[in-house]
């Protein structure tokens, strides 16, 4: 008997949960998708916002790097310019990695007092301590001086990263230093970051 009368009641509460289920599912199919994050500014203590932007003639943001600036070409560093750098910039710094490598990210170039009137880095930088404009050049993660191309496993793209550095100081820092050695350094100096990404895959 007792069964009898809950299958009534059983089927009263299911039609009652019917336009319910119905509203909560056009309102999940309504919900706006994520949107894409603004492009970054770098704002002064001043309050000003600078569009201090690096770029590269040898491959778009995003892009693939050609060849001849790889561990399979020539294993040259891209052009690299800049501009609207911060007032107050004593000088820039680079850094270009890849967190794409199978063991961790991996260091393939770091450059610090860059002249602060520089604007650009020219293909094929030498890769010596010292640069013709004072720059210094770090250790790279192939436990060479200056620049050390893409150079990935078979497999996926990786992401090649330049991010560049306006400094409200020129580093006490000797040539041939680690990236954490430099990130340390930079750290308390930094006025504005930008980068560049290029992609490469074996």
């Amino acid at each position: 008997m007792l069964k009898r009368r809950e299958t009534p009641l059983m089927i009263v509460i299911a039609l009652l949960l019917v336009p319910f289920m119905i509203l909560r599912s056009c309102s999940r199919s309504h919900v706006a998708a994520p949107r894409r994050a603004d492009p970054i500014r770098y704002e002064l203590s001043g309050g000003r916002t600078m569009s201090f932007t690096l770029s590269s003639t040898a491959f778009s943001n995003g892009g693939e790097i050609p060849r001849r600036h790889t561990c399979d070409g020539d294993d040259v560093s891209p052009a690299l310019t800049w501009q609207d750098v911060p007032d107050g910039t004593q000088s820039l710094a680079l850094i270009a990695d890849d967190p794409d490598a199978p063991h961790g990210t991996w260091t393939h170039w770091l450059l610090w007092n860059i002249p602060a009137r520089a604007t650009l880095l020219t293909e094929d930088e030498p890769k010596t301590e010292l640069l013709d404009n004072g720059a210094r050049q770090g250790l790279n993660d192939f436990k060479r001086i200056g620049y050390g191309g893409p150079c990935p496993p078979p497999g996926k793209p990786h992401r090649y990263f330049f991010k560049l550095y306006a400094l409200d100081a020129r580093l006490n820092l000797k040539p041939g230093a680690t990236k954490s050695e430099l990130e340390q350094a930079i750290k308390p100096h930094t006025l504005a970051q930008t980068q560049w990404m290029g992609t490469y895959q074996r």
